[in-house]
């Protein structure tokens, strides 16, 4: 998939007044400080497309974006230690499920997972809900530049194994790295073959 055009379309905190469901939509969540934003700049090949932070938790809102004229890439906020008092965490933490429930369009939440920690039980926990609830999920490890290769092919690993545990088949994974581009083609071809049966 080629991405011509992107664009930012809406933040929210109200998941009925998101666009209306009309086109395919991929959403983008994760542990704070695994660069989410970074990613999303890197998948649709714009530097400021998703606003990046040094801070961790800057995404307090549904964040849509427009690619292509034909689907929608959200970004959502992500969980963990976000800097926050507990109730504004509260709020952020009762918006994705109520966004997740209102989209009959949403095709596909990928998970970010940082490839050089172990696995982490916030990660664990939140897909076993989405497990549990049914909604069709990928998880994408990032970061796959700073360990190195072998590191990461490791990690992964060992991530399946601890999975493995509790689940009886693996979702789709794919490796990245917002430095060197690595998984940027094998995503946008998962989404494209997706959006072909829409």
């Amino acid at each position: 998939m080629i991405i011509k055009d992107a664009k930012f379309l809406i933040s929210n905190e109200n998941p009925e007044k998101c666009p209306p469901q009309n086109k395919p939509e991929y959403a983008f969540t994760g542990r704070s400080n695994v660069g989410k934003s970074t990613l999303i700049n890197m998948l649709c090949n714009r530097k400021n497309l998703a606003k990046t932070s040094s801070t961790p938790g800057k995404t307090r809102l549904i964040n849509h974006f427009l690619i292509n004229n034909s689907w929608y890439l959200v970004d959502l906020p992500g969980y963990g230690y976000a800097r926050v008092s507990k109730k504004e965490k509260g709020k952020f933490e009762k918006l994705t499920p109520g966004y997740i429930n209102n989209r009959k369009n949403l095709m596909c939440i990928f998970v970010l997972i940082d490839v050089r920690l172990k696995p982490q039980k916030s990660d664990l926990t939140y897909m076993e809900e989405l497990g549990e609830a049914e909604v069709p999920f990928a998880m994408i490890f990032t970061k796959s530049d700073k360990p190195g290769k072998n590191k990461t092919v490791q990690n992964v690993e060992i991530y399946k194994k601890e999975m493995l545990k509790k689940w009886e088949e693996l979702p789709p994974m794919f490796i990245s790295s917002s430095i060197t581009k690595e998984g940027r083609e094998e995503i946008l071809e998962f989404i494209d073959n997706i959006n072909k049966k829409w």
